[in-house]
């Protein structure tokens, strides 16, 4: 047989084949395989897929085969994503607050162009992305480009920053001034993705929303050294990255806020038991009203036994929401 003009692609079209319209509950007959193979200008023979098969494996394509000898079909088996997994990945995409919902759809997309086309309708049916609380800043993709970029060439950023007003219309935080850091990493916590570096304007680490990030630019500016800072530590004492003094808590829980407590400071947090219904731990924290919020919503489950400063300014929280309840009765 002559070969045709598109020959030299059979074995990329023949992969990809194998790739997009085969799975278990999906293998592909070699007339099947044929066909496809002529739809996109390529004539082969039976014999000859043998040896494409053969050296497809040979560059570790799991190319499995089922059926008897008369009815033999073909289909990709191990790939470098299990549809699970790709399920897990399109759900983290759907769930990301700080992806909009237009790029959601986009990569999720993408996503599952790494499954077969049957697993890829499987995948679009059961991962939801309408409704969800999502950010409108469509430029969050090419922020955290450009702050992984920064992060890598070791140098500082300037940015401008900004919320929404009532009408939800960008106001710039500091009268449009540009904040200047050195960013170490980018972390997500409570749904949303953060640049944390070392603000020099404060003189400590701090965290900045990427969403509400803009005009994010480069600097000649070598970045500040990381010294040992630790992105995990600075999560653990961070309360949805609402920084403030640092202190040593000394917190009483109940022991079936075990799991809650281990989630939020981690495995190795050290548990004393104080009787059978209670526990105490004694972790460094950073002092904001978000960590006062996380304690309240166990109601008396949790406690903090001290220092007498954190309870005082948690007592004083308090107060300060019961007493905009009595002005509102």
């Amino acid at each position: 047989m002559p070969r045709s003009a598109n020959q030299k692609m059979k074995l990329l079209y023949l992969a990809d084949i194998l790739r997009r319209e085969s799975d278990e509950q999906h293998p592909l007959a070699l007339k099947d395989i044929i066909a496809m193979l002529e739809e996109r200008g390529i004539e082969t023979e039976r014999k000859s897929l043998y040896n494409d098969f053969e050296a497809l494996s040979l560059c570790n394509m799991d190319i499995c085969r089922v059926g008897g000898s008369n009815a033999t079909k073909y289909y990709l088996g191990e790939r470098e994503f299990q549809l699970a997994e790709l399920q897990l990945l399109a759900d983290a995409v759907a769930c990301s607050k700080f992806i909009t919902e237009k790029k959601s759809r986009e990569l999720i997309k993408k996503i599952g162009m790494l499954a077969s086309r049957h697993q890829e309708s499987s995948l679009n049916r059961t991962v939801i992305v309408a409704n969800r609380v999502k950010t409108i800043n469509e430029k969050i993709y090419y922020n955290i480009q450009t702050l992984h970029d920064a992060i890598e060439s070791g140098v500082k950023i300037n940015f401008l920053y900004f919320n929404y007003d009532m009408n939800k219309r960008k106001v710039y935080r500091s009268d449009g001034m540009r904040y200047e850091m050195s960013p170490y990493t980018l972390a997500w916590e409570d749904e949303n993705y953060y640049c944390v570096g070392w603000y020099e304007k404060y003189g400590k680490v701090s965290s900045f929303r990427v969403d509400r990030m803009e005009d994010i630019q480069l600097t000649d500016a070598p970045a500040q050294k990381r010294g040992r800072f630790n992105v995990t530590d600075y999560s653990r004492k961070v309360f949805g990255m609402f920084t403030g003094e640092v202190v040593t808590a000394d917190l009483k829980f109940d022991r079936s806020l075990i799991s809650v407590v281990m989630d939020k400071f981690g495995q190795n947090v050290r548990i004393k038991k104080l009787d059978d219904d209670n526990f105490r731990i004694t972790v460094e924290v950073n002092v904001s009203p978000t960590f006062f919020g996380w304690m309240f919503q166990f109601g008396k489950k949790a406690q903090i036994l001290g220092p007498d400063d954190l309870k005082q300014a948690y007592k004083a929280q308090i107060e300060e929401a019961a007493s905009v309840l009595e002005e509102n009765k």
